[in-house]
């Protein structure tokens, strides 16, 4: 259950009400740029699905050239470094079985850096929402690369 209250969404589980929003920012093992290849239409599926499963919504999504920006919310029974956890070592895991020639490119198995970042969101959610929405603009600017996807990889929506 959503409960709308201004800006901010309160959710609700049995015995808790809450807003838990994060964002957060990892990258590809010595920041590589495999994230835009063949397979950033995979990674996107991949995290959608693995945030489906633990309960984690995903408020806003971006997928740069050499690392990741998500905008979610992670309900209060999980901590931000079990799903990070889970979600970086399962990616990895499923990233490596739909792409085994990246296994060896990536020694022990590791796709994602051993870090990430992550920061609570308060009141500046629309800021960080229009920063991850510009964030690959902003690349393409910075690299002067004219192509574009034209599907979101983490809804599988046209991209505006």
């Amino acid at each position: 259950m959503i409960k709308k209250n201004g800006n901010n969404e309160i959710k609700t589980l049995s015995h808790s009400t809450y807003r838990c929003q994060y964002h957060i920012v990892f990258a590809p093992k010595y920041r590589r740029k495999e994230i835009y290849g063949k397979i950033r239409k995979d990674i996107g599926e991949i995290i959608r699905k693995l945030c489906e499963q633990k309960g984690v919504e995903i408020i806003e999504a971006e997928a740069c050239k050499d690392h990741i920006h998500l905008l979610v919310s992670i309900p209060p029974y999980i901590s931000v470094a079990q799903f990070m956890g889970y979600l970086k070592g399962k990616s990895t895991l499923m990233i490596f079985d739909r792409h085994a020639k990246l296994k060896y490119k990536y020694g022990n198995r590791h796709f994602w850096c051993r870090g990430y970042y992550v920061d609570t969101v308060g009141r500046n959610k629309k800021v960080i929402e229009k920063y991850i929405q510009n964030q690959l603009e902003e690349d393409f600017a910075n690299d002067q690369i004219s192509l574009k996807e034209y599907v979101d990889p983490f809804t599988g929506n046209k991209n505006k």
